[in-house]
C-alpha cells in the first residue's frame, strides 16, 4: 500500500479526540491531513454520544478543506464509508458480511464494525473546514453496556474474521482507498458514489424504522436520493428522511 500524494499524516500517542485535534490544527493546514490517534480519551459519536475506544482500535479524523456547498461536503460521509468499506476488504481479503447502514456505520456479519462522524466549521457561502471522524473496532469489541434498545451489537474485525491488523496499517488502506473515491467525487460528482454506495447497503428493499428526537417513521428502504436523503416507502407513500438513526 502506498500513501496518497498530497494527503498529510500525523501520528500521535494520545490525544482527546481526534476531532477535536482536527479543530485545533485545521486553521493552519495547507492541503487534506489524516490524525491517527493510538489512544483516544474522549472520543465521541454522532449526537453527542460517546464512542469507547479500547486499545487497538482506530481513532482517526481526516481534515478537508472543500470546495462546494455545505450539503455537498456532508456527501463525504458516502465517500469516507465506501473507503472504510474497501480498506476492511484489503486488510481482511474478504468483502464477506461487510455491508454499509445509513447514514454513516459499517457492519460485518450484522454488527456495528466502524462509525463515521462529520463536523465542519463555517465561512461565507460554504465550509472552511470539514473533519470526517473514524473508530473502527479492529481489535477489541467496546462494552456493551448502556447501549439504545434496538442498537446493533458491536462487533470487531478481529472477532469476526481472526485477522489482526494495527491502526497505522489499517489507515494506509483507508487512506489510499479514500482518495480514490474523493478523486471520483470531485471529478463525476455524487452519482457513481451514490450507486456504488447502494450495491454495499445493508438491508435495502426491506422494513427499517428511521428514528429522530422527535419521530419515528417505518417504511421499506427504498434508496438513497441525490442529496443523500434515505427515501423510505411507507403506507402514506414515499418518504425523505434527512437524519435519523436507523434500527432493523
Amino acid at each position: 500500500m502506498k500513501w496518497p500524494v498530497g494527503y498529510g499524516k500525523r501520528v500521535l500517542a494520545e490525544v482527546d479526540s481526534t476531532l477535536d485535534e482536527a479543530a485545533r490544527i485545521a486553521p493552519e493546514l495547507s492541503g487534506p491531513e489524516w490524525i491517527l490517534a493510538l489512544r483516544q480519551t474522549k472520543g465521541r459519536g454522532r449526537r453527542g454520544r460517546a464512542w469507547s475506544d479500547p486499545q487497538g482500535n482506530l481513532a482517526a479524523t481526516l481534515v478537508l478543506r472543500p470546495d462546494g456547498a455545505p450539503d455537498q461536503s456532508a456527501l463525504r460521509s458516502f465517500v469516507a464509508a465506501l473507503a472504510l468499506f474497501d480498506a476492511c476488504v484489503t486488510v481482511s481479503g474478504r468483502a464477506e458480511g461487510l455491508s454499509l447502514k445509513w447514514p454513516n456505520d459499517v457492519l460485518l456479519n450484522g454488527g456495528k464494525l466502524a462509525g463515521i462522524l462529520l463536523e465542519s466549521s463555517g465561512r461565507a457561502g460554504g465550509v472552511a473546514h470539514l473533519s470526517i471522524g473514524i473508530g473502527v473496532n479492529l481489535a477489541q469489541t467496546p462494552p456493551t453496556e448502556g447501549l439504545e434498545t434496538g442498537a446493533l451489537r458491536p462487533v470487531s474485525l478481529m472477532s469476526e474474521t481472526g485477522v489482526q491488523v494495527d491502526p497505522e496499517t489499517f489507515l494506509d488502506a483507508l487512506a489510499e482507498a479514500y482518495a480514490h473515491y474523493e478523486a471520483q467525487f470531485n471529478t463525476y460528482g455524487f452519482e457513481p458514489i451514490r450507486q456504488a454506495w447502494l450495491a454495499r447497503a445493508a438491508k435495502l428493499g426491506e422494513v427499517i424504522t428511521a428514528r429522530t428526537a422527535t419521530s419515528e417513521t417505518k417504511g421499506t428502504f427504498e434508496t438513497v436520493d441525490v442529496a443523500g436523503n434515505l427515501i423510505l416507502k411507507t403506507a402514506k407513500g414515499r418518504v425523505s428522511i434527512a437524519a435519523a438513526d436507523v434500527y432493523f
